[in-house]
């Protein structure tokens, strides 16, 4: 199991959370087996799933290696994604974990889909864009400027 770590200091901002069943993570993704990493971003989605070889259930994402031509997967566990919150901020928090065989995240790029809320107001703000690691917008509620900065990640073994 590999867990997605995000840091980012949140300004009158909490609960960032990835939003419903096809949020798409954007990996890229190593093969286990000869370690041959993905060009291209390759995305994840809840609401997907593939049947493993030989009957043994699914996962979110079946692939074979172009390299080594092993079939892996990675599998969201959807139990554990987790809102990044304001007492969040500045620290590395794990937001979602996956369950890894023989394919290893070794790069996340957030794009749309991200949610979160006033932290005074809880008012709504939806479609956060993260692709410039930087997003802001204004509460009316509060009058005051709501903003997630300085978006960074990293991969932890759990």
């Amino acid at each position: 199991r590999i867990g997605l770590q995000l840091c980012a200091t949140l300004e009158n901002i909490t609960r960032l959370r990835a939003e419903g069943e096809d949020f798409r993570w954007y990996l890229k993704l190593k093969c286990g087996n000869c370690g041959e990493v993905s060009e291209k971003w390759q995305y994840l989605r809840l609401m997907d799933s593939a049947p493993l070889k030989g009957g043994r259930g699914s996962a979110t994402m079946v692939q074979k290696c172009k390299l080594c031509s092993r079939e892996n997967s990675i599998d969201i566990l959807s139990q554990t994604i987790k809102p990044y919150n304001a007492e969040d901020s500045e620290k590395f928090k794990t937001i979602v974990e996956f369950e890894c065989r023989g394919l290893e995240p070794v790069d996340f790029q957030p794009q749309a889909g991200f949610a979160a809320e006033g932290a005074e107001s809880g008012t709504p703000f939806n479609d956060i864009n993260l692709l410039e690691k930087d997003w802001n917008d204004y509460d009316e509620k509060t009058k005051e400027s709501v903003g997630i900065y300085e978006v960074t990640h990293k991969f932890v073994k759990c």
